[in-house]
């Protein structure tokens, strides 16, 4: 017993000076992983109705509301048809500001073409029933056009800024990859509407001969990531190819590069086009990884709940190297990264800041799981 308490208390001892030495580099102590809920079929998308309860898209085509407890609920119904192929499915969900009053939800996903030659990413609205059970009224706001037969680059994160209207992410659709040049298509865009599907009247392109009166910016490969910077701004994670991931502050009108310029290389070696990193005219990323963590989820952490080391930092989920990225960022620039929870060894596919000022992280897997960080 008395060697048993010896150890005990040198492993303690162990500890503190750990946590101390962390205290002392700058860093905040790493944070407690919660399960708050386990067995979830490829969850994607995450969304608070309240101050406990959550909306988990599933990628197979499945929502699913989940208390404050972690008890998954059963399948909503009156979700629409989706695409459930390669990285297609039921994708973001996104809860309205106004939601108190109309309990409206925004849902993206994989939309299969009628006749079934084709998919594209699209967006629709419904009022989530009082007894959170089915989808009410459900409207499709916008349809990716065109589209096209392909498992790959939906993009599919929703945005709602301070001002009440919607931005989606756009994949460029894998082999359409010269699209996101090109202002006839959404492949490889931002687009911004208002809630009920509407153009904004001053959307960069509107009035422009040849373009897409939604577009807000182009030039991107696979946006997984979106959300609203403390800034005031948008702020977007988006795929590279072998490398070359990208942060980006999408601007209206503007042109983010894709395929011109990028910091990747093809898949096995050789480079993109005329393998440039930079062009005049073309917009730079804040922000790049090579190689490629594969991103997916995006926020900015508002509260002080991890201390202050943690305020206003930016974290991103790793599909590829299993880890949450937090970046220390100031005036625009990433200043300092730290990586989290390798050891979880789980692909993180999306963050979002709680009512309650903590982090909640989906895991992509088919027994994936819903997780919540507690600070130490």
């Amino acid at each position: 017993m008395q060697i048993y308490r010896w150890f005990n208390n040198c492993w303690r001892a162990v500890g503190a000076l750990a946590l101390a030495a962390w205290a002392q580099s700058g860093w905040a102590a790493p944070p407690r992983v919660e399960v708050l809920a386990q067995g979830l079929a490829h969850p994607w998308g995450l969304a608070f109705i309240d101050q406990g309860r959550l909306l988990v898209t599933e990628r197979p085509g499945r929502l699913r509301l989940v208390s404050p407890e972690g008890k998954v609920g059963p399948p909503i119904a009156g979700v629409p048809a989706v695409a459930a192929i390669g990285q297609g499915g039921l994708l973001d969900v996104q809860v309205d500001s106004a939601f108190a009053q109309n309990r409206r939800v925004y849902l993206c996903y994989a939309e299969p073409a009628p006749d079934g030659n084709g998919n594209s990413t699209a967006l629709a609205s419904a009022r989530l029933s009082a007894d959170g059970q089915r989808l009410e009224n459900l409207q499709v706001l916008f349809r990716q056009a065109p589209k096209v037969a392909s498992r790959l680059h939906f993009g599919c994160r929703i945005v709602e800024s301070p001002d009440g209207l919607l931005f989606l992410t756009l994949g460029d659709r894998g082999h359409r990859m010269a699209d996101a040049q090109t202002l006839d298509n959404h492949h490889g865009k931002v687009v911004r509407l208002h809630k009920d599907g509407r153009v904004p009247a001053d959307n960069p392109l509107v009035g422009r001969a040849g373009a897409l009166p939604e577009i807000w910016s182009w030039g991107h490969r696979n946006p997984q990531g979106a959300t609203w910077g403390p800034d005031g701004r948008l702020w977007t994670v988006e795929h590279g190819p072998q490398g070359g991931d990208e942060i980006n502050r999408p601007e209206p009108g503007k042109n983010y590069g894709w395929p011109v310029v990028t910091h990747g290389e093809q898949y096995g070696g050789g480079k993109i086009g005329s393998g440039l990193t930079q062009q005049a005219g073309l917009e730079p990323p804040l922000h790049h990884w090579t190689p490629s963590i594969a991103p997916s989820g995006l926020a900015f952490l508002r509260s002080d709940r991890y201390g202050r080391d943690w305020q206003g930092s930016l974290f991103v989920g790793s599909l590829k190297f299993r880890h949450l990225a937090r970046l220390e960022v100031r005036d625009g620039r990433v200043l300092k990264e730290e990586r989290l929870l390798a050891d979880l060894g789980e692909r993180i596919r999306d963050v979002r800041e709680g009512p309650d000022g903590l982090l909640y992280l989906l895991t992509d897997d088919s027994q994936g799981r819903l997780l919540r960080l507690q600070p130490r």
